[in-house]
């Protein structure tokens, strides 16, 4: 209870600082919007028929719809979601590591990135187009059994058949990439004028958003007798354990101590401090399961570009949450990609080269080329039970929801990218109380020494 009061202590001194008040309220309200825009339905569906398929059907979206809050399961306008961005900025940063001119530009700072950022722009509306193409393609094959009649088109009945189905396919591609880009927008706002990554927000109140419609179903299997109460007791103890797990392994990191050396400046002696370089334990955080998983929903939208096709139904199949083939790769694309991002965010070499010129080393390691090595080597020591635990928590809870039964997937990779992204926000909104002499929600209370003007 006292660790209760003194967070939303810590809460209430975040609304005291009036900067620190305008970016929440500014990052809440572009969250409500994103939310509002996740439930008005593309022109031409019919939203009663397509959630009566789904709820009928087992099909390859589930975990893709997750991401999104529902918005695929109602085709929405926001039905992509922020995927085709992100699997953009995959291939952006993966083609960095084989074409010069674009390696150049991650080199070149604040202009290059911005480059960069205007090329993952474009493709996004390329990829977003492809995708939604393809989601068109299947809701006009869609037929859904309803009042006794089989075989009906989720589509109203103007766009069901003929020029119509055409002129819904068109439609609904334009509307999905204007969403997407929009989404997109959204997210960079957030990130500019609001607080946190505006893009993993968005995934964030995505996941979240779908936790109550997720509860209500559960609720209503233990209401009707399917689902036993020692199952729920049981699955609430893994959801705790797993989030707790979660927490602790994002606060652990390595730190390799530091040393400053002493100088005379007049009359003073300067210097001779210790300090530390700390490395989290997951170096990468969520960043390397989004990629993963934008990855992984690629069987599904092929899929769907090939409706009623047995074979690429079957291939696609595979990769269903809970498979064995869609366990191990998904565990391989998680670990490659950990390395690959913590490669990206950190150089040993430029780190090594930045100590040597503030004067700081490392007890017993050499300056330059020494130094490099030591912490190439530590990196690469945490990095790997780091991408196993994300392996891990990702692909694990699948295989208890199948064996618990559960009408809702208790953990993982949602809960991961919730936990990690809440973490990261907090840490951002303690940097900027600190500046304010308040402390925030990781350390609780007030900072003591004088109050800022």
């Amino acid at each position: 209870m006292e660790t209760l009061k003194k967070a939303i202590d810590a809460f209430a001194n975040a609304f005291r600082v009036e900067d620190l008040r305008k970016k929440l309220l500014f990052t809440l309200g572009v969250l409500i919007i994103y939310r509002i825009g996740a439930h008005i339905s593309i022109p031409g569906v019919d939203p009663t028929r397509l959630a009566s398929f789904f709820s009928q059907n087992n099909n390859l979206f589930g975990l893709y719809d997750s991401f999104t809050g529902g918005a695929f399961a109602r085709a929405t306008i926001f039905a992509l979601g922020i995927m085709p961005y992100i699997s953009a900025s995959i291939i952006i940063q993966i083609m960095g590591a084989v074409i010069p001119q674009i390696r150049l530009l991650q080199k070149e700072g604040q202009e290059g990135r911005a480059k960069l950022n205007q090329w993952t722009r474009y493709f996004t509306v390329i990829l977003a187009a492809v995708q939604g193409w393809g989601i068109s393609i299947w809701l006009s094959s869609v037929r859904v059994n309803i009042g006794g009649m089989q075989g009906v088109s989720v589509l109203l009945d103007d766009f069901a058949t003929g020029a119509g189905n055409w002129g819904f396919r068109l439609l609904a591609v334009l509307t999905m990439v204007t969403g997407t880009v929009f989404i997109m927008y959204l997210g960079e706002q957030i990130t500019s004028r609001g607080v946190g990554n505006g893009i993993s927000l968005i995934i964030f109140a995505g996941i979240v958003g779908g936790l109550p419609r997720a509860m209500i179903m559960e609720y209503e299997q233990f209401a009707a007798g399917n689902q036993q109460l020692m199952i729920e007791i049981v699955v609430i103890a893994l959801v705790i354990a797993i989030v707790g797990f979660i927490v602790f392994i994002e606060q652990a990191n390595r730190r390799i101590p530091l040393q400053s050396p002493k100088r005379v400046v007049g009359r003073k002696v300067m210097g001779g401090q210790s300090s530390y370089l700390p490395f989290k334990v997951n170096t990468a955080g969520v960043i390397p399961v989004i990629f993963a998983s934008s990855i992984m929903f690629v069987p599904a939208m092929i899929a769907s570009w090939f409706p009623n096709t047995g074979w690429i139904e079957s291939f696609a199949s595979a990769f269903l949450p809970g498979h064995i083939t869609y366990s191990v790769i998904f565990g391989l694309l998680i670990i490659f990609f950990t390395f690959f991002y913590t490669a990206i965010q950190y150089n040993p070499s430029d780190i090594a080269d930045n100590l040597k010129k503030s004067g700081g080393f490392i007890p017993g390691i050499r300056p330059g080329r020494k130094t490099a090595e030591y912490i190439d080597n530590i990196l690469t020591r945490i990095t790997l039970p780091g991408a196993i635990f994300l392996a891990t928590i990702s692909v694990g809870p699948l295989h208890l929801k199948d064996a618990l039964n559960m009408s809702f997937y208790i953990g993982g990779t949602s809960v991961l990218i919730v936990v990690g992204v809440a973490l990261d926000t907090l840490r951002q909104i303690e940097a900027q109380l600190h500046t304010k002499n308040y402390e925030g929600f990781l350390k609780h209370g007030r900072i003591r020494g004088r109050t800022a003007s």
